[in-house]
């Protein structure tokens, strides 16, 4: 398959991160913020009612244009018609993944180089690498990696690099320049008055926009 194109910003829908706001509420907001590439990750849902809300975020992101991503889940990428699956490093090996889920995407998260080339060499079509900074959205058990590493991995593999963890719209810039091609975003969005506007406001931030 040809080489995937990463937008400026990896949106992650998650409903534990969304305070008060309804899932599908923040969900509309990125849409109409711009997102174009939208990764579900649900860690406490049944399968039966994580299938439904990803059904309805499947609807969504095809009205808009954007591409929808399922957290670990292969089962539900392929139940609801998800573009792809996105796998850490203790879920299904890439193989696996790959073997069931065919050409969609497959993305796998990644802490240090040698998990980098791996994934490379395994046939991921991008890595998340992260955390860059200090986050609370997730305790990876893993300490910041910073952007000093995250240009050590730039140079080491062609995939596209999704960088994760304690990115703001503060920072982002320096996250980008260091040589990620999207940055995923989730506390300093989800938690913003204006999602519409913040979305927007990091999207037209990126040096290529």
């Amino acid at each position: 398959m040809p080489s995937l194109v990463l937008p400026p910003l990896y949106a992650i829908l998650d409903p534990e991160q969304t305070k008060s706001r309804a899932a599908e509420r923040v969900l509309h907001d990125l849409l109409e913020g711009g997102v174009k590439f939208l990764q579900l990750r649900v860690k406490s849902l049944p399968s039966s009612d994580l299938f439904e809300l990803a059904r309805r975020a499947r609807a969504a992101t095809r009205s808009h244009e954007c591409k929808l991503i399922v957290n670990d889940r292969v089962d539900i990428a392929l139940a609801c018609d998800a573009d792809g699956v996105h796998l850490g490093q203790d879920d299904l090996p890439l193989e696996v993944g790959r073997k069931l889920i065919g050409q969609k995407i497959v993305g796998i998260s990644t802490h240090d180089l040698e998990q980098a080339r791996e994934a490379e060499q395994s046939g991921a079509d991008y890595i998340g690498f992260g955390p860059m900074f200090g986050t609370t959205t997730k305790n990876t058990g893993v300490t910041p990696r910073g952007v000093e590493m995250l240009r050590q991995i730039r140079a080491a593999v062609n995939l596209p690099i999704v960088a994760i963890g304690g990115i703001t719209e503060q920072n982002v810039t320096q996250v980008w320049q260091a040589g990620a091609d999207s940055v995923a975003i989730i506390s300093d969005i989800s938690g913003a008055d204006d999602i519409v506007s913040k979305a927007r406001r990091i999207i037209s931030a990126h040096p290529g926009a």
